[in-house]
């Protein structure tokens, strides 16, 4: 397994699936790589209740220095470096997103739509709102670094995992 990965206890994460260094997976996060391959990058972090599919004809790729926001459901996917995809956001079979984009919450990105780099996107379905500005990137990597910080203190014991 790759270093510095923290996957909570009540996650799941089964199949074909990959991990570089510094993922972090949270509780009750789904990732299945029964159907195709599903790989997630450096130091990207999948929050509580998301769930990471593949389906036959798509596998899932997730760059690094991303946050899949709680709730969210990515299916098939491919998504770049850099992202945040917002709380209960859905991306669907053949969908890109670009590097250094933002999926707003809620936003559903339909199969095969491609996302331009550098983009914010909002809405059902989803469509870009903004592009090319500067806080995209500054916002995404506020998540990622907020993550990382958090994967470091779990893997540290700094929070038990209270029973009653």
């Amino acid at each position: 397994m790759a270093e510095k990965v923290y996957i909570d206890p009540s996650a799941v994460v089964l199949g074909n699936v990959t991990l570089a260094n510094g993922v972090s997976i949270w509780p009750c996060a789904v990732i299945r790589g029964d159907l195709n391959a599903i790989v997630i990058g450096e130091n990207s972090n999948v929050q509580d209740t998301a769930v990471i599919h593949a389906s036959h004809d798509y596998p899932t790729y997730i760059g690094r220095d991303t946050t899949i926001g709680h709730g969210a459901v990515i299916n098939g996917a491919v998504i770049g470096n850099n992202c945040l995809i917002g709380i209960n956001s859905t991306i669907l079979d053949g969908a890109s997103i670009g590097d250094e984009c933002i999926i707003g919450a809620n936003a559903i990105v339909t199969s095969k739509t491609e996302i331009p780099p550098k983009s914010v996107v909002m809405g059902v379905p989803g469509k870009v709102v903004k592009a090319n500005d500067p806080s995209i990137l500054e916002t995404a990597q506020r998540s990622s670094l907020s993550y990382q910080t958090l994967r470091d203190d779990y893997i540290s014991g700094k929070y038990k995992r209270r029973t009653f």
